[in-house]
């Protein structure tokens, strides 16, 4: 069979396919895309048994046909023609031709019917929410996720999904981070999920920052996402996620308030002369001052002073401070809240007269 595409119709699509696909499998078929041909579209799909995400090109064709090919290398070669390139392709037995210009390349297919599927019976539950707030929850608590845990329900992201309310929360037990939106999504029984890593990564490159929707169905063990041409499925995690609601603290009776970027600006100086292996930093506080203290095996020291809003009591406490650091990115207003009882509990950070946002940072014994 034969049909032509044009490099730059073909392009992104190929490059968000690829994305899902593992470069190293034990499996040949799953280095391969499946390549849909129909009347009215071409339909690209890529999987590594956990993700699976499809990709659909509005075009007319003259043959139908599906195959799967070599999705890198397929890439590779979009990537290298030149812009407004247009693809011909010709696909006979367990080779595919592709020429474009005085371009040509031969790639070996593998048969169609090999290629994994995911097979879901049904979906529970399905509303839709703006792209660009999706995509906001998502970056604003994503960070906070363990990587690798043994704990595997914390290399994830807990979705709560209530009748006015969608809440993610992420932790990997040293830090926790913590954001709702107000949401009709017209659920009656609060349901909630955890989304494996690689998912909540690859959901929050995909969507766009505009006002479009995206369609969230939520099944039992899967989690669907649709929007534009694009049609996102990964496997939840099942387990149990933590309580977090017990280690989230309240705000304190004198809570210090300072600016985010001159804030941020300190700790980042300071964490230059931290050591490089537990990133300790020793925050000092006392009324209208706060003092970033690090220091590192070769005796260097680093001080830093910041005037700001606080009256409660002196107090000294240590903690990682890439977690400060992370949890101040992602806080939008000009001044954020920072909460603590004593210098053994846990930091509570927020945007100022914002609850909406979280982000809780455990001490550490410096």
């Amino acid at each position: 069979m034969k049909f032509t595409i044009q490099r730059d119709d073909l392009l992104p699509s190929l490059q968000a396919v690829n994305s899902v696909i593992e470069r190293r499998h034990t499996l040949p078929i799953l280095s391969n895309l499946l390549m849909e041909v129909n009347k009215d579209s071409i339909t690209l799909t890529g999987t590594d048994m956990e993700v699976e995400l499809i990709a659909n090109i509005s075009q007319a064709n003259t043959e139908e046909a599906e195959f799967t090919l070599p999705a890198r290398k397929l890439l590779d070669i979009c990537r290298a023609l030149p812009e407004q390139a247009g693809l011909n392709f010709t696909v006979e037995k367990d080779q595919a031709v592709l020429k474009s210009g005085k371009s040509r390349f031969t790639l070996a297919t593998l048969p169609a019917k090999e290629f994994p599927s995911t097979e879901i019976t049904e979906f529970q539950t399905e509303f839709e929410l703006e792209q660009k707030e999706l995509r906001s929850l998502l970056e604003d608590t994503m960070f906070a996720m363990a990587q690798q845990d043994v704990r595997y329900y914390l290399n994830g992201l807990l979705l709560e999904v209530g009748d006015k309310l969608v809440r993610a929360v992420a932790t990997d037990g040293h830090r926790l981070a913590l954001k709702e939106i107000e949401v009709n999504t017209g659920i009656e029984e609060e349901i909630q999920i955890i989304v494996p890593r690689k998912a909540v990564l690859e959901i929050a490159r995909l969507l766009q920052n505009g006002e479009k929707k995206a369609k969230l169905q939520i099944g039992k063990n899967h989690l669907r996402l649709q929007m534009d041409h694009m049609q996102f499925t990964s496997k939840l995690i099942d387990g149990k996620f933590p309580d977090y609601q017990r280690v989230v603290p309240q705000i304190t009776p004198t809570p210090l308030k300072a600016n985010r970027e001159a804030f941020r600006q300190s700790l980042t100086r300071a964490s230059i002369l931290s050591n490089e292996k537990y990133r300790g930093v020793r925050l000092s506080l006392s009324k209208g001052n706060i003092r970033a203290l690090a220091h590192n095996p070769e005796q260097e020291e680093a001080e830093e002073s910041l005037d700001v809003e606080y009256e409660g009591e002196e107090m000294e406490i240590g903690f990682n401070v890439n977690y400060l650091i992370d949890a101040i990115n992602a806080i939008k207003t000009e001044n954020l809240i920072m909460t603590t009882k004593n210098p053994d509990s846990s930091c509570l950070l927020l945007p100022e007269d914002q609850e909406q946002c979280k982000y809780v940072v455990m001490p550490m014994r410096l």
